[in-house]
């Protein structure tokens, strides 16, 4: 049976169709649009009425995907961005206007419980002891702490993502080394309360550590993201895009999202692993559990 879940987030609307099978996940289709609440959110205090009509066709659209594909249940969650809107109320009345289906607005904690789900869900097997999740989104990121065996023993959500610090410092193209350094110093005094032991493994998810694999691959070592910044601020986005095949915009974003993964990094001294799963997964997994209760 295929289960989907549709993630409205701050830089892309983004749908995972995908099956339980042997009790693993299977994806069946994917789908990212770049809708760019955040940046629209940033720019006018709310989202305006063309950008919250434009993001729910982008949820019909992939509802319908999904309702094609004879998916027994379908959740759309909106994340940090939504929660932030002083006018979410409109875009989740838009939704279940245009696209038929509710959205379910979940809070920093849940969302870094679903982040922490889907990624320890689809780490290999003897995959235990203290693990680390690192979800940077385009509006916030999630630092959660817990075992597969247990779950979430703690997590907090920090105000800074990719989306956010690319539309306030990144204007430039390439990027400017001073608006990079400005990128830097304001993640640093933003991860500066964040005091975890170190854990046995530590794994990122979410649109910028997966962009960064057609860099570097799986492995997110600190010289590898350094490698990745320094060529990111070589050449225009465009020419960056055309050579690892991503859309430019994500090209614009990664700058800011590399500078919080290569952060999260030194702060908890350990070599950030690529994750298979992140919130969408976890979503995915507890729409099954439901269904086959």
């Amino acid at each position: 049976m295929a289960y989907a879940c549709i993630d409205v987030g701050s830089n892309t609307t983004r749908l995972l169709v995908a099956e339980l099978r042997a009790g693993s996940l299977r994806e069946i289709t994917s789908q990212r649009v770049f809708t760019r609440l955040g940046k629209a959110l940033l720019a006018e205090g709310e989202i305006p009425a063309e950008k919250i009509e434009e993001c729910a066709d982008v949820v019909a659209q992939q509802v319908e995907i999904a309702r094609v594909l004879g998916v027994q249940a379908l959740d759309v969650v909106g994340t940090a961005v939504v929660r932030d809107a002083p006018n979410r109320a409109d875009l989740e009345a838009a939704v279940a206007d245009i696209a038929g289906v509710p959205m379910r607005v979940v809070s920093c904690e849940e969302e870094a419980r679903l982040a922490f789900v889907g990624a320890a869900a689809t780490l290999p097997p003897g995959a235990d002891g203290h693990l680390v999740v690192v979800d940077v989104g385009g509006w916030s990121t999630e630092v959660v702490l817990g075992t597969r065996a247990a779950g979430v023993s703690w997590s907090e959500s920090f105000r800074v993502g990719s989306g956010l610090l690319a539309d306030v410092y990144l204007r430039s193209d390439p990027p400017a080394r001073t608006e990079l350094a400005a990128v830097t110093a304001h993640i640093s005094e933003v991860f500066a309360p964040l005091d975890l032991p170190r854990p046995d493994r530590a794994v990122a998810v979410g649109g910028s550590a997966t962009s960064v694999r057609r860099m570097v691959g799986s492995e997110l070592s600190r010289d590898a993201l350094e490698r990745c910044l320094q060529l990111l601020a070589a050449s225009p986005c465009q020419d960056v895009a055309a050579r690892i095949d991503l859309h430019p915009e994500r090209v614009r974003l990664m700058p800011a999202g590399i500078a919080i993964l290569h952060e999260l990094s030194r702060r908890l001294d350990v070599v950030l692993e690529l994750g298979n799963g992140g919130l969408r997964e976890g979503v995915v997994l507890e729409l099954a559990a439901k269904t086959n209760r």
